[in-house]
């Protein structure tokens, strides 16, 4: 009988129970991460251990972890590698790039992979660079994979997950690139009328505010 695959969760999804090794030590997940509704967090997995791309990527996710934890959200490395090398790779990291790895890395045996989709057969048996975002609920929020040869944008990362904690606090969307959109620049999306009478309020009250193109699309200043 063939083995039955293990499906990528949806958005929306909780984020599957389990416990990981890390090198800062067991982890129950997603509660030590959030501690009960606290925190967000980021899993995001890179293909291996000293590799030139996964290097710059900690590198990266190092240095901007200050900007995450005022996001109130943490960072979680993954590989299938053994813990033993991940603490080497930090030590590498440290002594050669002058910047230490403030945050867990899990060391996988394959399970975690497994079980969010990780590894893709035709990139391998390595995990791709795969990003999960979940909120303080233990709620799959974004889901981003990128292949093994390119690097990912942090700073898209930052700000995907200030964007979803200001749609949520403000019960608003937010347009592309924001905050630098081209047509409304830091201004938020109103979600559009779902009935005659609210469409018709929605252009009678434009300009006090907000601001509309038409019923279906207002925009306001936080």
């Amino acid at each position: 009988m063939a083995e039955k695959s293990i499906g990528i969760p949806l958005l929306g999804d909780d984020f599957p129970s389990m416990e990981v090794q890390t090198t800062h030590g067991m982890m129950k997940l997603p509660d030590d991460a959030n501690e009960g509704g606290k925190w967000w967090f980021i899993l995001f997995s890179h293909p291996a251990d000293f590799t030139p791309v996964c290097t710059t990527e900690f590198h990266a996710f190092a240095v901007r972890n200050e900007k995450f934890q005022e996001l109130n959200t943490r960072l979680i490395g993954l590989s299938i590698d053994q813990v033993f090398a991940h603490i080497k790779w930090e030590e590498w990291i440290k002594e050669n790039l002058k910047v230490e790895i403030p945050f867990p890395i899990i060391a996988d045996h394959g399970m975690v992979a497994k079980k969010l989709g990780m590894v893709h057969p035709g990139k391998g048996s390595n995990t791709v660079r795969a990003v999960f975002v979940v909120d303080a609920n233990g709620k799959i929020r974004l889901i981003l994979y990128y292949p093994q040869e390119i690097g990912r944008n942090m700073d898209e990362i930052l700000r995907a997950v200030k964007a979803l904690q200001t749609a949520d606090k403000n019960k608003v969307a937010t347009p592309a690139n924001w905050p630098n959109n081209e047509l409304f620049g830091d201004h938020v999306i109103i979600p559009p009328a779902k009935d005659v009478k609210t469409a018709k309020e929605r252009l009678e009250n434009a300009g006090k505010d907000y601001e509309c193109l038409d019923w279906w699309l207002c925009h306001k200043k936080l």
